[in-house]
């Protein structure tokens, strides 16, 4: 195939959830988000939280591994957890030139397996907010950097956080929310690229345990909605993550 048209990309996506009812729809958002910017991207997915002894892919398969986001504590000990973590540190060690993106759940799991530290937030993050480019981050991104002012916007949906910048890693955005490994093999964002409005209004009960939040007062359920369907450059960062994959681990 030419270098016009380079053969299609194929990505592996962990879905870290453990016994989530909306384990469906999470994959569908990437589904949704991955086929509006490049249709012919072939996606499969995993499910190590619900699998006694795992469920991960062949690194050797795939293009890009993708470690999604999860409903647990990446500091917990629970098995499926710790094979995550050896899944991870196994590909790092053994496949090298393998690229990984972790995003939220991922973001902080693989931070942590590099020395950052996980902290739990004072104030959680639902739907989108904004986040200042790093100078690495912005010649990484420079389509967002000049188009934004210097921010990204994306999706959130966490109440723990990366604390400290992991060894080996360039810091993208600013507070911890983005990280490239040194070679270029591994990219993190702790918000969202993969979920759009639909997929972020699922969980909006979560305003609830998180902020105290009435589900029954109108007024704020809508200032949340209104949160959630902001504009936001998921799309953007899809298409420079796959732009990424194909660029060379040094």
């Amino acid at each position: 195939m030419s270098a016009q048209h380079p053969r299609p990309l194929n990505i592996a996506i962990l879905l870290n959830s453990y016994r989530s009812p909306f384990i469906t729809e999470i994959r569908d958002s990437y589904v949704r988000s991955l086929a509006a910017i490049s249709p012919e991207t072939k996606l499969s997915f995993f499910y190590p939280a619900e699998h006694p002894a795992g469920h991960f892919p062949d690194p050797d398969a795939f293009d890009l591994i993708v470690i999604g986001g999860g409903n647990a504590d990446p500091r917990k000990k629970h098995q499926w957890i710790l094979r995550v973590h050896r899944f991870i540190l196994d590909v790092v060690a053994n496949h090298p030139r393998k690229k990984l993106c972790g995003i939220c759940w991922g973001h902080q799991t693989i931070s942590m397996l590099f020395g950052a530290e996980v902290v739990d937030m004072s104030s959680p993050e639902l739907g989108v907010t904004e986040a200042k480019l790093t100078p690495a981050g912005q010649c990484f991104l420079p389509r967002v950097a000049q188009s934004n002012n210097g921010v990204v916007r994306l999706q959130q949906h966490h109440r723990r956080a990366v604390g400290t910048r992991p060894n080996g890693f360039h810091e993208l955005l600013a507070g911890h929310q983005a990280f490239l490994s040194h070679n270029n093999a591994i990219l993190t964002f702790q918000g969202h690229p993969e979920k759009d409005a639909r997929a972020a209004k699922m969980r909006i009960r979560d305003a609830s345990r998180w902020f105290g939040t009435d589900m029954a007062d109108q007024r704020a359920i809508t200032d949340l909605v209104c949160q959630m369907e902001m504009q936001h450059d998921g799309a953007v960062i899809w298409e420079r993550v796959l732009r990424w994959v194909r660029e060379t681990v040094v």
